[in-house]
């Protein structure tokens, strides 16, 4: 990790809130479903800071694709954009897929208000017995996944049958698969559910409660 470059956008740095928002493993922070979420929630008094993991950003940089760095050196990036402000604006850590997994591990470690998961991989596409609920547990007051019901990494089906920490919120896309995609029959456009996806995230994040302090 040490003297990788990773690009950083910052969008409404007024904002109240500050929403750090790591990318899944198949595009960047420059991403149309990144770039929508992100702008929908500046609109809202929210700071959000977007960054390429170090593997994306020597993609972009190359033009040759890597795979996803380990999870350490992953943990590693986003808790370094998070550590670099010092300032006492209320934090939220959100990811898409990958970068949720990410963000749910660090929550505790950057005292963030809260968790977001868009389209959490809650098992590999095609091995639903290898789950990934480990990593959903934090200290969070509230979390929140919001999950298109057509998603391959975890349906409703089987996200009814999990025991998911008590602090979490779900919420459910109609039609929408793990980029919250509808489908045609559906009668849907993307711009729809990115925009439900938002307007839950801005309810969660100007509702997010305090941190309490530990009696230790």
């Amino acid at each position: 990790m040490a003297g990788q470059r990773v690009a950083i956008q910052r969008d409404n740095l007024d904002g109240r809130f500050r929403v750090v928002f790591a990318h899944g493993a198949g595009a960047g922070l420059q991403s149309d479903f990144m770039q929508f979420i992100a702008l929908g929630l500046a609109l809202h008094d929210i700071e959000v800071v977007r960054f390429n993991f170090p593997y994306w950003q020597q993609f972009m940089d190359t033009g040759k694709r890597r795979p996803p760095n380990r999870m350490p050196e992953l943990e590693h990036c986003m808790l370094t954009v998070c550590h670099q402000f010092n300032d006492d604006k209320p934090l939220i850590v959100m990811g898409k897929s990958m970068g949720a997994r990410v963000a749910f591990r660090i929550a505790d470690a950057v005292q963030a208000r809260a968790a977001i998961a868009l389209g959490y991989p809650f098992h590999p596409q095609g091995k639903p017995t290898k789950l990934r609920l480990d990593d959903l547990h934090n200290h969070c007051s509230q979390n929140l996944i919001i999950q298109g019901d057509r998603d391959p990494f975890g349906k409703p089906d089987e996200v009814k049958s999990y025991a998911l920490p008590k602090n979490i919120q779900l919420a459910w896309l109609d039609s929408g698969d793990h980029s919250f995609l509808p489908t045609k029959r559906s009668g849907f456009e993307k711009s729809q559910l990115w925009q439900a996806a938002i307007d839950r995230c801005v309810r969660l994040v100007h509702n997010s409660a305090p941190l309490q302090t530990s009696n230790e």
